[in-house]
């Protein structure tokens, strides 16, 4: 059934949003040249790894990156606007879905999983890329024009699994239970999930089940993380069923780890310290062969250097997007550490056995042994991936969370922008009013505190 225009609204960016800078310029100013080379590498080495994000999003996400950036690495806004006889509204419904797009490196949302789609007329959106008279722009938009609009009946509404909603984690005929199966396997042999994408298809009349790495590296599999090239497996763990064909393959988005790797390699050059360059490492290691134990040994280093310069993380770290929650999406951020704030939260941090008593739960709900973080206030240079929080408490492995530590960050930059936001979603405007009093005096106080 075609919706309503009004229903369509839940599909398009609202006029009016706008857009916040991520004001950097004068942390990065106060670091060293050798500091600033170690955050340039990183930042590529990051933006190289969000690539990787179109391709977890949906299959024209890709081909929509690719015509969009092709369109602005040859026009400005004002070329554009004299190309065609838009309206102003026609040009801010074009560029929110431009900016939401590159924003959230893909047409889905990655905070409500819903699909977007231009304010725009579509004819408008075709008027465009004839006025452009680029072969290579036009023939991305013959291939993408269909999905950047369509919102048939059915899955591609919004993100899930199966008939629920489009996902790119999962080969489209792949079921729940079929990933069940995947889950299985992976605890039996013990390899995580993280890095990997799921894909069904048909050999000789029998189903395969391909768990495809991320990494740079091709062919079958190393030795080690639970990695087998092809098993027959039995999820019942009977001879009364047949067993199921999973084969294990490496290379999924290839060039792009390659070139992930490779800038990580430079990155090393400008580290400040031994903890540093062994991190470095180990993430080089498995970026380029798809182990997540490598990633895991990175993730223990990261965790005992304490407040760097500047601080970094990347890999296959957030499952939300995967509608069955193990799978990780690519994530990679690069900022410079505020020291002065970070020595308020290091208080905070130290002092925590005295506050976590007063907090409104009993010690059930607190684990037996609390382990303080390095708690630190970051100003973001680079963050590379789908959504961009306020703060950020990680790794996400448990093994080393519970045994080893982790660090809580504060991104400050990005905490300032959304205290600058004037709406506020779900209030009426008395209730804002009191909202903005009440935050503005509470910022007032931890500021002097």
């Amino acid at each position: 059934m075609d919706l309503t225009e009004k229903e369509k609204q839940i599909y398009i960016i609202p006029r009016g949003t706008t857009v916040a800078l991520l004001d950097c310029k004068q942390p990065f100013t106060n670091l060293t040249e050798k500091e600033k080379s170690y955050a340039h590498y990183l930042s590529r080495a990051s933006w190289y790894g969000s690539l990787i994000c179109l391709y977890q999003i949906s299959k024209e996400a890709p081909g929509i990156f690719l015509m969009l950036t092709k369109i602005f690495r040859k026009h400005t806004i004002q070329e554009l606007k004299d190309l065609t006889n838009w309206s102003p509204e026609d040009l801010e419904d074009f560029l929110l879905y431009c900016s939401s797009f590159l924003t959230g490196l893909g047409n889905y949302k990655s905070f409500g999983a819903t699909k977007i789609i231009p304010g725009l007329d579509k004819d408008k959106f075709d008027s465009l890329i004839r006025a452009l008279n680029d072969v290579e722009v036009d023939k991305l938009w013959q291939e993408v024009a269909h999905s950047v609009y369509s919102l048939e009946p059915g899955r591609i509404r919004q993100l899930g699994l199966g008939n629920d909603g489009v996902s790119t984690y999962l080969s489209s005929n792949c079921t729940e239970k079929d990933n069940e199966v995947v889950v299985q396997f992976a605890t039996k042999t013990k390899m995580e999930l993280w890095n990997t994408r799921l894909f069904k298809y048909s050999v000789n009349g029998k189903e395969v089940l391909e768990v495809r790495l991320a990494s740079a590296e091709t062919g079958e599999p190393p030795l080690g993380d639970g990695m087998q090239n092809i098993t027959m497996f039995n999820p019942n763990g009977d001879d009364k069923t047949d067993p199921v064909t999973i084969t294990v393959t490496r290379g999924d988005y290839s060039p792009l780890m390659d070139k992930l790797a490779d800038n990580l390699e430079k990155a090393k050059d400008y580290a400040a310290n031994e903890t540093e360059c062994l991190m470095l490492g180990e993430y080089t290691k498995s970026f380029r062969s798809g182990s997540i134990q490598a990633h895991k040994d990175g993730s223990r280093y990261w965790i005992r250097d304490i407040g760097p310069a500047v601080e970094t993380y990347m890999g296959f770290i957030e499952t939300y997007v995967d509608p069955t929650g193990v799978r990780g999406e690519f994530e990679g951020f690069v900022c410079m550490v505020n020291r002065e704030m970070s020595a308020k939260f290091g208080n905070l941090a130290a002092n925590s056995d005295k506050y976590l008593p007063c907090l409104p739960w009993g010690k059930l709900l607190e684990k037996d042994v609390f382990l303080k973080p390095d708690f630190t206030s970051l100003e973001v240079l680079t963050f590379a991936s789908s959504g961009i929080p306020a703060g950020i408490n990680i790794p996400n492995y448990d093994e080393i969370r519970q045994l080893e530590g982790f660090k809580n960050v504060s991104l400050g930059n990005v905490i300032q922008c959304h205290l600058k936001d004037k709406r506020v979603t779900f209030l009426a405007e008395h209730d804002s009013e009191i909202n903005k009093a009440e935050c503005t005096g509470i910022r007032s106080t931890s500021w002097a505190a």
